[in-house]
């Protein structure tokens, strides 16, 4: 997808170079409208402009992204530039490695480490030719569905000041959101990209488990044995489909770090005509209740895949319980440290409890994939209910008048990191007392090509994102 010219003239002329795509970006430096040092430039204004009233970045680093952004711009200017993303910012959630750089991650412990190495999805990043110029803030070891944490403090909603932008990954979507970066990666254990993408209006996908390396991010120990199969993905987040694409395709792929990691081809990110799509409709899972305001979105949005030709059906969903896979989910990730890093408060768990919760965990999976067999996408909600209020994990959350554990507000998004299928959140276009409503497709293993080219058909109808009032 080629940037629209005129858009990125006007965004230099007006100094708004940091809220133009990665993909506009790049169109920008080759037709020579702008450099590389020009756009660093913008979002370190951007970012330093909205840090107070957002609070996104955690640690910033900005004098080696300029350097690196001279670099890029020579590189631009004598027609060499290297890597698909040249010149191009980024941030990095502070989950994620970056060599000599603290990785803080929320904790207080963590105030002296300073990983020596890249995470796997940096070092594709820095080769690909990206610019870091920040760590984005999250929760204290990534566990709360906010971005708030002792080490830095509460992490706004663009959208609205007194509203969460989720979490963990609530600063890089804010960051986002806000038009501090064109792109940032997330990480994802229990729907901690695409809560707060769909808190804050953008896209947000988590790949299939095994796509991008997980090397380098906590969880993981640094030195220590990794630990197998721990749901968690590495994954973009950004304000267009196209991005997603451009970003998935420089992070994804084998990583000796993480052997896990299976070497299946991307495939082909074109838009998917609407027309002849089966899309598998459920506006919930069982138990799991959403808002008046997110099942109107989602009937919304189907309506709209209707007129243009999709089937969209109330499906069958496969016959699992949410509600025990939900714990299953829960208890695994215990399950996982104490088989790996146990302590005196984290006894070790036996092999065969291990065993015993990877093969119920296998059974779930077999039974998405065998509904998937059907469909070439499910249209669900990635979340009960719309931003909530700043508050903490013991207090419980208001949905249409009614009060749900605080963590089972991302349940319909976590099902899908138990199970290890792909799912993308796209802005749906609709709102919720101005706030932005995203909704979630969910597509078989390794079928994020196909889930993008839906995002980008879809976005056509929707209009995507749209920028937060008075950023």
């Amino acid at each position: 997808m080629k940037a629209d010219p005129v858009r990125a003239a006007d965004a230099a002329q007006a100094n708004e170079l940091a809220k133009l795509s990665a993909i506009e970006l790049l169109e920008g430096y080759r037709a020579g409208r702008f450099t590389p040092r020009d756009v660093i430039e913008d979002v370190i204004a951007a970012l330093d402009a909205t840090q107070s009233s957002c609070n996104v970045a955690v640690t910033p680093m900005f004098e080696q992204a300029r350097a690196a952004a001279d670099q890029a711009s020579a590189a631009w200017k004598s027609g060499q530039p290297a890597g698909k993303l040249a010149g191009v910012p980024v941030s990095i959630k502070d989950l994620v490695f970056v060599a000599g750089v603290p990785a803080l991650g929320g904790a207080p412990l963590n105030k002296d480490f300073v990983p020596a190495a890249d995470g796997a999805a940096v070092t594709a990043l820095k080769v690909a030719g990206a610019i870091i110029t920040c760590k984005t803030t999250t929760c204290e070891a990534g566990y709360k569905l906010t971005a708030d944490s002792p080490v830095s403090g509460i992490t706004r909603n663009p959208w609205n000041r007194e509203r969460t932008s989720g979490g963990s990954s609530g600063g890089a979507a804010a960051a986002v959101a806000a038009g501090m970066t064109p792109f940032e990666i997330g990480t994802d254990l229990s729907c901690s990209i695409r809560l707060p993408s769909h808190f804050c209006g953008i896209f947000g996908l988590k790949p299939t488990e095994h796509r991008v390396s997980v090397n380098g991010v906590v969880p993981a120990p640094q030195g220590g044995p990794r630990p197998v199969r721990i749901m968690s993905c590495v994954g973009p987040m950004a304000r267009t489909a196209d991005d997603l694409a451009l970003i998935l395709s420089v992070i994804a792929g084998p990583d000796l770090g993480d052997t896990d990691v299976d070497p299946v081809p991307l495939g082909d990110f074109a838009a998917v005509a609407a027309k002849g799509l089966r899309i598998a409709f459920a506006p919930t899972f069982g138990e799991l209740p959403v808002s008046n305001a997110i099942r109107g979105a989602l009937e919304a949005v189907a309506k709209k895949l209707e007129s243009a030709g999709a089937i969209v059906e109330d499906a069958k969903l496969p016959a699992v319980d949410f509600i025990d896979d939900l714990q299953q989910a829960g208890s695994l990730i215990p399950k996982i440290t104490s088989a790996f890093s146990p302590g005196p408060d984290n006894p070790k768990a036996s092999l065969a409890d291990y065993l015993t919760a990877l093969d119920r965990r296998d059974r779930s999976i077999a039974a998405w994939e065998t509904f998937f067999q059907q469909w070439d996408a499910l249209l669900c909600p990635p979340a009960m209910t719309t931003a909530f209020p700043h508050t903490n994990p013991g207090t419980p959350l208001e949905v249409d008048g009614e009060e749900r554990q605080y963590f089972s507000l991302a349940a319909h998004g976590t099902l899908f990191n138990y199970s290890g299928h792909p799912a993308i959140v796209v802005p749906s276009g609709e709102m919720d007392d101005s706030l932005p409503i995203g909704v979630q497709l969910v597509g078989k293993w390794w079928s994020e090509a196909r889930l993008i080219g839906i995002a980008k058909t879809l976005t056509e109808m929707t209009g995507g994102f749209r920028r937060p009032p008075g950023v």
